[in-house]
């Protein structure tokens, strides 16, 4: 029973799986809405339906040390998007934090379309983790058993922030300049589980009032938000992505410089960048956009409580992530995967 002070003056102990199952089971079975209707755990070596089985060591490097890199990519409409440059992706950040992927790109890319076909889930995310592995509590990986991969299907609704007549598409977003530091480039360019700075940076933000922050770095230079990269359009009519250097290099942003050409070839865009550009030419810019594989694009209409351009959703904005709503329903064989027939 829990006392006043909510601690428990009698802790029960548990001698028996079937005791620990019976629980997580009544835990879920609470819950209304199941999210997570799949999981794929290379340490049992299968897929899992059961949300009170999915679970992770607690001995696992990732969890009691951080050593492990993960990745993301969207469920729309009985598609993955972007599957093979996200796991390029998590394949790098793995090999630069020193893990070895128990699997080879093409098996991974098959665990995650039969995980999501037995999902039956048709929009959503999937997550995955490659992680040092379990063994022990210690600093050092060698009493590791080995790496370990972990997978999970995210239901999700249909109505993304991309959706036209989205309120978020509509309205535009607020976004302030983060006080939390960046960073050290190494590790903003890999995409490891260490989320804290961009955790502290979020809560900033929503204590503000705004939707998300933005780092700009020592040298004045827009970099990036939490959890996507930033786009801008300049008063002359140019497109401009902050240049990777030191930040992740975004597979929506880099699949949005792809597609963005097209408008200048209809005369809506003068030219499209990469490039450095300090906060204070940002400032000036006619639009600003979040730009990630959960939005896929969000204008941003106030920064750090000034209007952006005219105060209003831009038209260029409207126009690319009118794009990338078509790139996810009829995009090419190589960004559009189906997973249904893996089933």
């Amino acid at each position: 029973m829990q006392g006043e002070q909510g601690y428990h003056d009698h802790v029960p102990v548990y001698a028996s799986g079937s005791e620990v199952l019976q629980k997580l089971e009544e835990k879920w079975k609470s819950t209304k809405q199941q999210r997570y209707p799949a999981m794929y755990s290379s340490v049992v070596g299968g897929i899992i339906l059961d949300p009170s089985m999915m679970v992770i060591p607690i001995d696992d490097h990732m969890v009691h040390r951080g050593h492990g890199v993960f990745d993301t990519a969207t469920i729309s409409d009985g598609y993955l998007y972007e599957l093979d440059s996200h796991l390029d992706r998590l394949l790098t950040s793995a090999s630069k934090s020193k893990i070895k992927s128990p699997f080879s790109h093409e098996t991974l890319r098959a665990i995650l379309l039969q995980m999501t076909a037995a999902s039956n889930c048709r929009n959503g995310s999937i997550k995955y983790w490659l992680s040092a592995g379990p063994g022990d509590f210690l600093l050092s990986t060698n009493g590791c058993t080995g790496p370990a991969f972990y997978a999970v299907v995210i239901a999700g609704a249909a109505t993304s922030p991309a959706a036209a007549g989205h309120p978020r598409l509509a309205a535009g977003v607020k976004a302030i300049t983060t006080t939390v530091p960046m960073k050290h480039p190494f590790f903003a360019a890999t995409k490891t589980v260490n989320y804290l700075p961009n955790a502290l940076a979020m809560a900033e933000a929503e204590e503000l009032g705004a939707y998300a922050p933005v780092w700009v770095d020592d040298a004045g230079h827009v970099a990036e938000g939490p959890t996507m990269n930033v786009a801008f359009v300049t008063r002359g009519g140019d497109l401009v992505v902050p240049a990777f250097d030191g930040i992740l290099g975004g597979c929506t942003a880099k699949r949005v410089l792809a597609l963005a050409p097209r408008l200048v070839d209809a005369g809506v865009l003068r030219g499209v960048a990469v490039a450095k550009i300090s906060a204070g030419d940002a400032r000036r810019c006619a639009e600003m956009m979040f730009v990630g594989s959960g939005l896929p694009l969000l204008p941003v209409v106030e920064w750090d409580g000034k209007p952006v351009g005219d105060g209003e959703v831009g038209k260029i904005a409207l126009a690319l992530s009118n794009l990338l709503c078509e790139d996810m329903k009829a995009g090419p064989d190589r960004v559009l995967i189906p997973y249904d027939e893996t089933s």
